[in-house]
């Protein structure tokens, strides 16, 4: 056990995400100064006031719980048991707050009865991991569920569902409550979001899957129609366990297994970037060891079907199914699996499972736990993780060459022909899906399709640059799909596709993500159009804004994101092609900005049918950062500030009236949710919302005076320097003309220039210290980066006052023609942007690109080889560091 300023230390100097709850959450760090942990869990659970709303109290009381169970588990005073428990118990408390404040809002005099939510994973088991998503499933009753007259129960457990989750995954400046995952629910490619309890039972009684069979050994109702719940899991028990030997499930278990071993194949190998939850040795290993001697013999005997790993291995010994000696070794490597899982997502609060590649990272999660460095880490992981995978092996033997079959024998040698230097990778992969477990691949038509775009399909993936990493990405998206039929007939008859798909699959993990989660992305290049830039911003938003006839707003929304996600795909292919990144970027920029006109407009017009207008007032939506100068990258957020016109006084003049603060406020997160909530199709954008006045502590909307005198008065150098990048993308011309006057007001105004170069050196010193670059490659973070060039930009604009146009690269242009920035800074610009932009499909973690990719990113920064742009990269990075250093040597010295 370790005392409270040792325990700080490791917070403060190793996990930036829990050093800034130390402050955000006074009251809960007090009790923990004090020693008293459970005080300082009781501080965290009130942490979030009622007036705040469900969503953003139960946003606050997940933040100050981290921070509580966090200092808990580092201090040593709780055991693993009592911080996963603890997780999960607030994962329970806040679906059961959402959904009755779902309830209250839509049914207030009806009985809310009649809607389960049932958790499953670690949730289920009560062993929530401390940055993890949960993964329910959503069960109705049609004869008890509350629903309003001339609306179908069907629709109104959709609903119910729907907003739940809004509540839970909208993020603001207090972050969000948790990540959703509704994809485990029976055949989720063709089902809604909430079932009918009796239809769930028919499904798994009949049709469910053996890992299905497995899952629900951790299923238990955390929510809701408790009554319910336990109703369905009584019925489903005998699909659970069965009494008789299902080998069948017990091999679907283990080959779970075989194919996370053999797709994460990186993650394998014990040292750096080691995946502890996937990798052989790992923590689901453990987890599967169990559950496969829990569905041999928990039919039979009941005390061996908890859904906790720890109490199912201790049953399992007791009952010597297995060896207590295994037992205790297995759960002895479960409990530090776990405990340094949850150091890597102490550290920022990322749901990662993997250690470090970088040193300098591993260390610092090392030291988070309290060890010397990385050596030490991995000295204490070796022992159990090469135990733990040399015990699971004993379930799943390994086939040697000489047990090939026939067939296997002449596909080898048909895949070694077509170009397969190592054919052992695609032999996997096609065993893999014709095995049946494949969830897109269980119907007959489904299969025979692959079939016959088996043979075009593998010639293209063997020509591919990286050929292992192409059926990789492949695998994991046929894995995602809900359907395939209809993505291997197009790709049969066109064969076109096929190589462009092993083109993207090869070198863009981002877009290859997104054709799993929507297959029929690849339609939109069928036309040739489909690489055109996109069009001008008010012709790009009334197309993505067309309503079909009978559709309403919530159709609207799903439209939005198809047809964005759409445009998106199309510019990532673009620059996958060998379009211009630059070109690309203010393609995406333009499609981002039409979906804020889109979508606020709408949103505008759904909220004035309940409240009305404000006379005189209208919303106007500030876009800063990136999104202000109108390049962004395909993973780029949203900068938004919103702001109203008129008397803040005022009324709005519908039937249920609200004063103009408080109108403005709640259309503002009505538009902020409508960027961001996730529908049916996926998440929209991340938007943020911090840089409005005094930050996440202010309202999300404020009147355009009270922002022209938080200007003038309060704000803070910083502030102004984010405003170089502003521009009004919502609102009427004249709202938009107002805004701008106040802008230029702002940024014209005469100030003390020796004080905001001292201030803005400062900061960039403040950024290099908390937010280090991931690599070399990292081209925003690294000095002489685009961090250092837009700093250099932005000081040179007060200092001159001129250039203050939100395009970086067009206030860099007006500043050299000027004579105030030497001319080679414009070619760094552009090869640093060009370079972030395709970085970002190709290698989004910073890091540097795959060998086989480097060729095409060179080429896209318009340099013929990588060594020709590792050189340019060099010279780029020289320039602005040498430029930055100059202006900054002078308050460096006074600082």
């Amino acid at each position: 056990m370790t005392d409270w300023l040792e325990t700080q230390a490791r917070i403060r100097g190793h996990s930036p995400f829990l050093a800034r709850a130390l402050d955000r959450f006074p009251k809960v760090t007090e009790r923990l100064a004090a020693g008293d942990h459970d005080g300082a869990l009781g501080a965290a659970l009130a942490a979030g006031s009622p007036e705040d709303g469900v969503a953003r109290s139960l946003r606050r009381r997940r933040g100050a719980i981290a921070l509580a169970v966090a200092a808990a588990d580092l201090a040593g005073v709780w055991d693993m048991d009592r911080v996963t428990r603890t997780l999960s118990d607030f994962a329970d408390q806040a679906l059961e707050e959402a959904l009755a404040a779902v309830m209250q809002e839509r049914y207030p005099d009806a009985e809310h009865r009649g809607f389960v939510v049932l958790a499953l994973g670690k949730h289920g088991s009560r062993e929530l991991n401390y940055s993890s998503d949960i993964d329910p499933i959503l069960l109705y009753d049609p004869a008890t569920l509350p629903h309003r007259e001339r609306e179908d129960v069907a629709d109104a457990a959709v609903r119910i569902g729907r907003r739940m989750s809004e509540l839970l995954t909208a993020r603001d400046g207090d972050g969000y409550v948790f990540r959703i995952d509704l994809r485990l629910r029976p055949s989720p490619e063709a089902t809604p979001i909430a079932l009918p309890v009796e239809a769930a039972i028919g499904y798994y009684e009949s049709t469910a899957m053996g890992w299905e069979q497995a899952a629900f050994i951790r299923a238990r109702p955390a929510a809701g129609d408790i009554a319910l719940g336990d109703y369905f899991m009584r019925q489903i028990r005998p699909f659970v366990w069965r009494r008789s030997l299902d080998f069948g499930a017990i091999d679907a278990i283990v080959d779970i297994s075989r194919r996370i071993r053999d797709h994460y194949a990186q993650g394998q190998a014990f040292g750096p970037g080691y995946d502890l939850k996937r990798g052989r040795g790992g923590i689901r290993e453990v987890e599967f060891f169990a559950q496969v001697h829990q569905l041999i013999h928990g039919g039979r005997d009941p005390s061996l079907r908890s859904g906790n790993t720890r109490e199912a291995l201790a049953a399992l010994a007791a009952a010597n199914v297995i060896d207590r000696d295994v037992a205790a070794r297995l759960d002895a490597a479960y409990i530090l699996f776990r405990t340094i899982e949850h150091r890597l997502q102490m550290v920022e609060d990322h749901q990662t499972h993997e250690l470090p590649k970088s040193a300098a990272n591993l260390d610092n999660v090392a030291q988070l736990h309290g060890l010397p460095d990385a050596a030490a880490l991995l000295d204490l992981l070796r022992p159990h993780v090469e135990w733990v995978g040399r015990n699971y092996d004993r379930l799943s033997p390994q086939k040697d060459d000489a047990g090939l079959s026939q067939d296997e024998e002449r596909l080898k040698a048909q895949l070694i022909e077509i170009g397969f230097a190592d054919p052992e990778t695609p032999l996997a992969r096609i065993a893999h899906w014709r095995g049946g477990t494949v969830r897109a691949l269980r119907s007959a038509p489904s299969r025979e399709a692959l079939e016959a775009l088996m043979p075009g399909l593998m010639r293209a993936l063997a020509k591919a640059p990286d050929p292992s990493r192409a059926l990789n990405r492949l695998d994991d998206m046929i894995g995602r799909l809900p359907s395939a039929i209809n993505f291997f007939k197009l790709l049969a008859a066109r064969p076109a596709l096929v190589e462009l798909l092993a083109e993207i699959l090869s070198h863009a993990p981002t877009l290859a993500d997104a054709l799993g989660r929507r297959a029929e992305l690849i339609d939109g290049l069928i036309d040739a159009t489909a690489f055109d830039p996109p069009p001008p911003v008010p012709q790009l938003a009334q197309q993505l804004g067309a309503l079909e006839p009978g559709e309403d707003y919530q159709a609207l929304l799903d439209r939005v994101r198809q047809r964005v996600g759409d445009r998106r795909f199309a510019l990532g292919a673009q620059i996958i092609r060998g379009g211009d990144p630059l070109e690309a970027g203010r393609g995406y920029g333009r499609v981002a900005e039409a979906a804020i006109e889109a979508l606020a407009a709408a949103t505008v017009a759904e909220f004035e049918i309940v409240h009305g207008k404000v006379p005189g007032g209208e919303m106007v939506i500030l876009a800063l950062g990136r999104m202000g100068g109108g390049v962004l990258t395909h993973a780029s957020d949203l900068d938004l500030v919103c702001l109203f016109t008129g008397d803040f006084s005022t009324e709005s003049d519908g039937r249920k009236p609200l004063g103009a603060t408080q109108y403005f406020n709640r259309l503002a997160q009505r538009i902020t949710n409508a960027l961001s909530v996730a529908t049916a199709f996926g998440p929209l954008y991340e938007v943020d919302t911090r840089l409005r006045p005094s930050g996440a502590q202010g309202l999300l909307a404020v009147s355009l005076d009270s922002f022209a005198k938080y200007q003038r008065e309060d704000a803070w150098t910083w502030e102004h320097l984010a405003l170089t990048r502003a521009r009004p993308v919502f609102g009427s011309p004249a709202a938009r003309a107002a805004t701008d006057a106040v802008l230029i007001e702002t940024l014209r105004r005469p100030r003390d220039f020796d004080e905001l170069a001292r201030q803005a050196v400062k900061m960039r010193g403040d950024i290099a210290k908390h937010k280090p670059p991931a690599s070399d490659l990292d081209v925003k973070l690294v000095p002489g980066g685009l961090v250092d060039l837009e700093f250099l930009i932005h000081v040179n604009q007060f200092r001159h006052g001129m250039a203050f146009d939100p395009d970086l690269g067009q206030a860099l242009a007006e500043l050299v023609s000027s004579g105030h920035l030497p001319a080679d800074l414009i070619a760094a610009h552009d090869l640093i942007t060009r370079y972030l932009v395709v970085s970002r499909l190709v290698s989004p973690k910073s890091t540097e690109p795959a060998e086989a990719t480097r060729p095409l990113v060179a080429r896209a920064c318009g340099v013929a080889d990588w060594g020709g742009l590792l050189a340019s990269y060099a010279k780029a990075r020289q320039c602005v560091g040498e430029a930055w250093a100059a202006l900054a040597a002078p308050y460096q010295e006074e600082l």
